[in-house]
């Protein structure tokens, strides 16, 4: 009830999602200058942080380092730290008096990708791979930039604790590039044992948009994913003697066109939905008809229903597209259930209020509203096992000069996420994600004047 009720108060500051009237929210504009002075003194110290962080990256389920080094940054600010949540997953909590409990969560694994940035600070981290060779690990999804405006976010509220009242939830979590770290800090319990959050809130870096600017998606944000194996049995033989055999490869590919009718002929057309075969693999030479092949499928919708819709669609089109083939025996179709991500829907009152603090803060030519997208991020699992508001958004990271260039005709395209290439510009990415953050906490606790 006390979560509904702090909802109710949101909501009444911004009762109206027209673009044309848009909500008031509870923007401490009395802070401002606080905020700016604080970034101004904490930002050399942040981008040190990252460039450790950036040189030292750690890759899923592998982050004890990370975690240490916020664990001891927060310890530092006052809060009450709970590690080895989930894996190397913590936990800061400040308890400022009565009021919203306000959780923001920020991710800390990174990627086993050679990173070709050129940075004098670039990751020259190795790993051993299980057949002997190495790879290597890069930051290429900008989790270095999330922990830094984590830290930096949870060191500013500690800073005017004197000025809000509520509790601070700073949640660092492990596994998130395999879909895995949400899953498992909740299943660790720390929920029944710290303050349940009545917001959740995450940002994201984007390699789209200029370092100094935010973007937000209102509603469906990112998308379920889901990853299925498909295992097709045939009837091995010589490729000179097909009508000996029942050929695996040849329903397979039946299978893959069938698939497509998913989503063009079960699928509501105003659902979005994609069902993409990433692998295919069967037979040893040019002249044997194998006895197998194995599909690998990433399969990918908002809404549970759909998602309902695209697994049990897969599951009958194999099966009969086999029988139908004269297979041998009924294929397997396996949903890898432990690695799936849930979609992230954000509430579309928060995510109201949350522009206009954004705009507030940064000024209004400096944030946008975005497409929603289909890549995943298992964020969205907190405020959905929570049953409470939840938002993530979006973090321009591309500096201003390469970001003009990038418009010109002809220009090569920017360097996407998870790419070698990847490069946030560290200032003034750094110094909006924490000063948004931070204005969009403060605008949820209570106000003390």
């Amino acid at each position: 009830m006390r979560a509904i009720a702090i909802f109710a108060i949101l909501s009444a500051v911004a009762p109206c999602l027209s673009a044309d009237d848009p909500p008031r929210a509870m923007y401490r504009a009395d802070m401002a200058d606080e905020i700016d002075a604080m970034i101004a003194r904490g930002i050399s110290g942040w981008i040190d942080y990252y460039k450790d962080l950036h040189a030292h990256p750690e890759l899923s389920e592998h982050e004890r380092e990370s975690a240490r080094k916020i664990a001891d940054h927060l310890t530092r600010a006052g809060y009450s730290v709970t590690s080895g949540i989930g894996g190397h997953g913590l936990v800061g909590v400040l308890v400022n008096g009565k009021g919203p409990t306000v959780l923001i969560r920020g991710d800390m694994d990174a990627l086993p990708v050679m990173e070709e940035t050129g940075l004098p600070y670039a990751s020259e981290v190795r790993v051993p791979r299980p057949d002997g060779s190495t790879v290597g690990v890069m930051h290429a999804c900008g989790h270095d930039i999330h922990q830094t405006c984590l830290v930096g976010t949870a060191q500013l509220l500690a800073a005017m604790r004197d000025r809000w009242r509520g509790t601070a939830l700073i949640l660092a979590q492990p596994a998130e590039e395999i879909g895995k770290g949400a899953r498992l800090m909740i299943e660790s319990g720390i929920f029944d044992r710290i303050n349940r959050p009545d917001f959740c809130l995450a940002l994201h870096v984007s390699a789209g948009d200029p370092a100094g600017t935010v973007a937000y998606t209102p509603g469906w944000a990112l998308a379920n994913v889901d990853s299925v194996d498909i295992r097709i049995f045939g009837r091995g033989g010589h490729g000179s003697r097909p009508h000996e055999t029942v050929d695996p490869v040849v329903a397979a590919a039946q299978i893959i066109v069938s698939l497509q009718t998913i989503v063009s002929r079960r699928v509501d057309p105003l659902e979005s939905a994609v069902i993409t075969v990433g692998s295919i693999h069967a037979g040893s030479k040019h002249n044997i008809i194998s006895d197998e092949a194995v599909l690998q499928l990433t399969v990918r919708s908002y809404s549970d229903e759909t998602r309902r819709v695209l697994l049990d669609g897969i599951r009958d089109v194999t099966l009969h597209t086999c029988r139908a083939m004269g297979c041998e025996k009924d294929p397997i179709v396996y949903v890898r259930e432990d690695e799936f991500t849930p979609s992230t829907y954000n509430d579309l009152e928060l995510a109201a209020a949350a522009a206009e603090v954004f705009r507030q803060a940064i000024g209004a030519e400096r944030v946008r509203v975005r497409a929603p997208v289909m890549g995943g991020e298992d964020f969205g699992r907190y405020p959905r096992h929570l049953g409470v508001p939840g938002l993530i958004f979006w973090l321009g990271s591309v500096s201003s000069a390469t970001y003009e260039a990038s418009l010109e005709p002809g220009a090569d395209p920017l360097p996407s996420l998870h790419s070698n290439k990847f490069a946030p510009d560290p200032k003034p990415t750094i110094e909006t994600g924490v000063k948004c953050m931070t204005s969009l906490a403060l605008a949820l606790f209570d106000t003390v004047e």
